[in-house]
């Protein structure tokens, strides 16, 4: 039987490589639980500037105007805390500094579910390889959540020690459980939309790749819509 999770935990954070990531990744689970009353955080550690095929595009202009989509899309799905770490794109790394950064996030939010993308899964189909700053940003969160935020000699100065119950990974390719997300399909669909700058064909193209990929998790679940992640169980 497909493990579908049900409970919805009191607080969650969601950490992701570039401003559409997470909606892209976990948009239909942030949503519903934020309307079921978890305190939902996103974090989005890259700036984005460097997102574009195009140029002429000024990386200092495409990197408000991404963080004003990624604005609007959490208003959508009820997010009410957003942090952008502002890391250039292509720029980050597993390194002692972007740790700290996140040891100290994980302690002061103090989540009981972490969501990230799966750093292991680098290879879809033959027509995309994936991205090294949503490999780099999935490392790193792990290495901050396990051991580190909850070991109080790992980044003493990050603040009280804090032990997450659960890893959440989007874009595994070996899912593991799911999230039914019959209740926030749409707005998943609309969030994704909100990011013009990468999906330039708008929220009605946005909302169809949704709902396709979201059904095909949803067979795999057994509901309709669905999305699916790997599960890292870490306590409790």
């Amino acid at each position: 039987m497909p493990d579908l999770l049900t409970t919805v935990p009191e607080r969650a954070l969601a950490v992701y490589a570039h401003p559409d990531d997470p909606d892209v990744a976990c948009g239909g689970t942030l949503a519903q639980w934020a309307m079921l009353g978890c305190e939902v955080t996103v974090v989005i550690c890259n700036d984005g500037g460097k997102g574009s095929k195009d140029p002429d595009d000024v990386p200092a202009q495409l990197r408000l105007r991404r963080r004003k989509e990624a604005e609007a899309s959490a208003s959508l799905l009820g997010i009410r805390h957003q942090e952008f770490l502002d890391y250039p794109d292509g720029e980050v790394e597993n390194d002692l500094e972007f740790r700290s950064r996140l040891v100290a996030i994980v302690r002061q939010r103090r989540p009981d579910v972490v969501f990230t993308a799966d750093p292991t899964a680098m290879f879809f189909g033959q027509g995309y390889y994936n991205h090294r700053d949503h490999r780099v940003v999935g490392e790193a969160v792990l290495d901050a959540v396990a051991p580190a935020a909850a070991l109080p000699h790992y980044f003493p100065a990050a603040g009280p020690v804090h032990q997450v119950t659960d890893v959440l990974l989007s874009g595994t390719l070996e899912p593991d459980v799911w999230v039914e997300i019959g209740a926030t399909v749409d707005a998943k669909g609309a969030a994704v939309g909100c990011h013009r700058s990468q999906f330039p064909d708008g929220e009605e193209w946005a909302s169809a790749v949704v709902r396709i990929a979201a059904e095909d998790a949803g067979h795999q679940a057994g509901v309709t819509f669905a999305e699916g992640f790997k599960r890292l169980h870490l306590g409790g």
